[in-house]
């Protein structure tokens, strides 16, 4: 077990349909076409595979898909999406959980590598990715970058959605690099508010080139987004890939 924190069925419920924008077709249709792309002719791995929002379009595609996941919940609301034999699903940790076979591609979005809650266990979440690419196979990461512009002296939250139903905003620990995402989110029509929290761990895009060296990973690309746009000093995010050697 590593020191994710595990979503409960409740959560697992309420994902897709809180997490509108992400499963729009516009971002979909970017996301899916970079990793297409990469994956080529060959097969592809998840990391963390949720729900499937991203590995089931993909699996559509055409690009053979395989899932590592942690809760049994998610992967069951994946489940009624797509079969076992169409779309595999190994329940387990990622930064140990071994499948069989080589990948031309392990992927993971939307900032799931900070679940890892140390940084040996993002260390080991690299070392895994590389030890199932094939020669020239890419790892790809999407995270964002640390918001820590934002907070002037002596302030320890910055909000990032302020809207009718939601109310989000991370508290931050510079020390330990750990950040925690609030939510107020309103259920139903009666006023009341569901409050949640999750912890994250915060990485530099150059601590990760660092740990993609630990594992033999050399960076290909950084962009700032599914679209391709350029990765500045202003970019809340980032898509970075790094190739292992033929």
């Amino acid at each position: 077990m590593t020191s994710s924190e595990m979503w409960g069925r409740d959560a697992a419920e309420r994902y897709d349909a809180e997490e509108t924008e992400m499963t729009s077709a516009p971002v979909l249709e970017a996301t899916v076409g970079f990793l297409a792309e990469l994956a080529g002719d060959g097969r592809a791995l998840e990391f963390a595979i949720g729900t499937g929002r991203v590995g089931v379009p993909l699996r559509e595609r055409g690009v053979p898909v395989t899932g590592i996941e942690l809760s049994e919940h998610m992967a069951a609301v994946l489940r009624r999406k797509v079969d076992e034999d169409t779309l595999p699903v190994v329940i387990g940790d990622m930064a140990t959980t071994v499948v069989p076979g080589e990948f031309s591609l392990v992927y993971l979005v939307y900032n799931t590598v900070s679940n890892l809650l140390t940084q040996d266990e993002q260390v080991e979440c690299f070392r895994n990715a590389a030890r199932h690419l094939r020669p020239g196979g890419r790892f790809v990461v999407e995270l964002g970058v640390p918001p820590l512009r934002f907070l002037p002296p002596g302030q320890v939250a910055v909000p990032f959605d302020v809207s009718e139903r939601h109310l989000g905003f991370d508290t931050i620990d510079p020390v330990e690099q750990i950040l925690v995402s609030h939510h107020f989110t309103r259920d139903g029509e009666d006023g009341r508010y569901r409050r949640g929290a999750s912890r994250h761990r915060y990485a530099w895009p150059a601590e990760l080139d660092l740990m993609a060296r630990i594992a033999g990973l050399e960076r290909e690309r950084r962009v700032a987004d599914w679209d391709g746009a350029p990765f500045t000093q202003d970019s809340p995010k980032h898509i970075s890939v790094w190739r292992k050697s033929a």
